[in-house]
């Protein structure tokens, strides 16, 4: 394969780096999403430590009564703890008790993925940011009323000032952004096909919701980087929004803003070029907005290889200096290292070619940039020596499936009637639950789904009856045979028989969970979509004032690479916690993450499983994390070596970073189990569980 490799300018040698000591009592508290607003995920606290994190126990918990998963993490400011439940109220804790003090509904059905909550004071104004449906609101800390002089009632509208009809836009808030001064400073979720709403970062003033600033991600005419869409791309197209959450150098008044792919996900035809600022880290004013630099971390993206995390800011020593730093990790299984204050690369990249795409219309990026180091903490490319062999019979159905895909490792161009092998898959490599930095080792902590997925394209159909739109907006994730990709995008085979129809229709017109809704849906569209779905009639339908846009090709859906009897068809380990020295560009230690109960009962160990949610790090020589799906475990390893020194099981899977604070002098560790992330049909459920030492 020919590889272009431009010329890079580097800080220094590996050899002569170390870590810069930061300040100790700034992270002592979790009062931020990522504990800090630099999203290192390290405390200071070492009340709770290497020699006695064996006598932890449960101090209390709370039961927030919902189904569903959680996957928040908590803040805790002044000894109150804020969180969220599955239908998002927001409730508030006495930190040290677990004692409910308030909750908050605001009356509203909405449901999905709420990874977190902002909190902002001014004065004797104490406000927490929560986010609801496509709204986001200000409530009083204490009470945990709405605050009136913010927005309208309390809560501003994310479908307003986005430059399109707001009727018809659907935009959600899964992660929570940055507080700056007076700013809320705040991405979003938006659809992955089209109709896709823009990815604006926005900032909004804090006492009145008032719109202070916007940054376009897919930029307007006579913006810079308006050159590399089409020239309507900016009010057709959508997506390059900042999903995971955002890093803030409160300092510099410098925000980092990762950003997802451009919509449509997987045929790019209609946004020709690489698509500026769609998978990007881009380094923004916090006070105007105003870009100062950005890098592009995949072309033209057509695999869905959005910026899964926030980035973390980190300063490294080097030459007798300290280098100020930001690390982005991905979903293909690489760490970006930036200069943090002018964006200059700290490793050396290469631009390497990748084969071009045989679809029709469809442009692909001649170049894709690949970190030289560290390694990628996730496998690269699927070979048959990587196939399961949990049983010969496993085995030899692996190779048969293998050998009917398409497979050309990273960046291969999805083709038309074939399978093509994503690896790692389309849930990474890096996911939204985050990575860890330990400033006293220099240490990263990156867990890492290590599966592989496949998907495929097919030409579009007739729009106008409920199977062609079921297929046009619906399959890319729910598939063509209904069957989606447990758990994460849930079948609709027999929906019927789960879900009341007019919960069906108000699921399609505002969404639910990871689903976006569609609201430019006519109700004949949204009714023979129903139709068809659950009833199987494909029945008329009469498109609105606006039909949606339509691509010649459609995605025809995620699927996971799993063999007969529903484990992964590769070879473990299936998920990973790694620790990566950045200064040397190595890995420090790297074992599997979680195991399957059924498979470590018959002599099959430490497989690794799928894992969502973070790690966190501690000056008690600690690492924290929850994640794994099958296995309800929540662990505490050594952050030097990576050794096994503490387990419990939960009551659900605790698919959240956890976070760590004190009161009273005594320090706790809770983490959200909620569960609903294993195989289809395993139990969910919304618990927050703290733990201590005994007093």
């Amino acid at each position: 394969m020919k590889r272009l490799v431009l010329p890079i300018v580097v800080a220094s040698v590996f050899g002569a780096a170390s870590i810069a000591q930061p300040p100790r009592d700034r992270y002592r508290g979790w009062a931020a999403y990522g504990g800090t607003p630099d999203q290192i995920r390290y405390s200071s606290l070492q009340q709770i430590n290497r020699k006695n994190v064996k006598s932890l126990e449960v101090a209390w918990s709370f039961d927030a009564g919902e189904p569903g998963g959680l996957q928040t993490q908590p803040i805790v400011v002044d000894g109150v703890l804020f969180g969220n439940t599955p239908t998002h109220k927001v409730f508030a804790l006495r930190a040290s008790t677990g004692e409910l003090l308030w909750k908050f509904d605001a009356g509203i059905k909405s449901e999905g993925a709420n990874r977190g909550l902002m909190y902002w004071t001014g004065g004797t104004d104490k406000r927490i940011y929560a986010a609801v449906d496509q709204y986001v609101y200000a409530l009083d800390a204490a009470t945990g009323k709405p605050a009136a002089s913010f927005g309208e009632n309390g809560r501003i509208d994310l479908r307003q000032n986005l430059g399109r009809d707001p009727q018809t836009q659907s935009v959600r808030l899964t992660t929570p952004g940055v507080v700056y001064k007076d700013l809320v400073i705040i991405g979003g979720r938006v659809s992955e096909g089209l109709p896709a709403s823009p990815g604006d970062v926005r900032a909004y003033d804090a006492r009145t919701g008032a719109l202070r600033w916007s940054f376009h991600t897919i930029p307007h005419p006579g913006e810079p980087g308006y050159e590399t869409w089409g020239k309507d791309s900016w009010r057709e197209n959508g997506g390059a929004n900042s999903w995971p959450g955002m890093a803030l150098d409160a300092a510099r008044g410098m925000i980092f803003v990762p950003t997802g792919s451009a919509a449509a996900d997987f045929y790019g035809a209609n946004r020709p070029g690489d698509n500026l600022y769609a998978n990007s880290l881009i380094a923004l004013d916090a006070n105007t907005g105003k870009k100062i630099w950005h890098f592009q971390i995949v072309k033209h993206d057509i695999w869905d290889r959005d910026s899964p995390s926030p980035p973390n800011l980190i300063a490294i020593r080097r030459n007798g200096k300290t280098v100020d730093a930001v690390a982005q990790s991905t979903k293909h299984g690489y760490v970006f290292l930036f200069d943090r204050v002018n964006g200059t690369p700290l490793v050396p990249i290469e631009y390497r070619a990748y084969p071009s795409s045989d679809v029709p219309g469809e442009t692909t990026a001649a170049t894709q940039p690949i970190p030289t180091s560290p390694p990628p903490f996730a496998r690269q490319t699927l070979t048959p020596e990587l196939l399961t062999n949990r049983t010969p019979d496993a085995r030899k159905w692996a190779l048969a499936a293998l050998s009917t895909f398409k497979n050309e490792g990273q960046f291969a161009p999805l083709t038309v009637g074939k399978q093509t092998v994503f690896f790692p898959g389309f849930d990474g490599g890096a996911e939204w639950g985050g990575q860890a930095f330990d400033p006293e080792t220099g240490l990263y902590y990156v867990n890492a789904n290590d599966l592989a997925w496949t998907g495929g394209l097919a030409p579009a159909e007739d729009s106008n009856t409920g199977r062609g739109l079921y297929r046009q907006q619906c399959a890319s994730c729910h598939r063509d045979d209904l069957e989606g990709s447990p758990p994460q995008i849930p079948s609709l085979a027999g929906l019927a028989s789960r879900r009341a129809r007019p919960d069906v229709i108000a699921i399609v017109q505002k969404g639910a969970g990871r689903m976006p809704g569609f609201p430019n849906l006519s109700s004949s569209e949204v009714t023979a979509i129903v139709d068809y779905i659950v009833a199987g009639k494909d029945s008329a339908a009469t498109p609105g004032s606006k039909p949606p846009p339509t691509v010649p090709y459609r995605f025809t859906g995620y699927r996971k690479f799993l063999d007969p009897d529903g484990y992964p068809a590769v070879a473990p380990p299936w998920g990973t916690l790694t620790a990566i020295d950045l200064a040397a560009g190595k890995f420090a230690w790297r074992i599997p993450l979680g195991e399957y109960p059924e498979l470590a009962a018959s002599g099959m160990t430490k497989t690794g499983t799928e894992n969502y949610g973070g790690p966190i790090v501690t000056a008690g020589g600690l690492v924290f994390i929850g994640a794994t799906n099958f296995d309800r475990k929540f662990r505490a390893f050594d952050k030097r070596t990576g050794q096994l020194l503490w387990e419990t099981t939960l009551p659900f899977s605790g698919n959240a970073t956890p976070a760590t604070f004190e009161v009273d002098g005594r320090q706790f560790v809770v983490i959200a189990a909620g569960g609903g992330k294993g195989r289809q049909g395993s139990p969910s459920g919304s618990v927050y569980v703290a733990f201590a030492l005994p007093r």
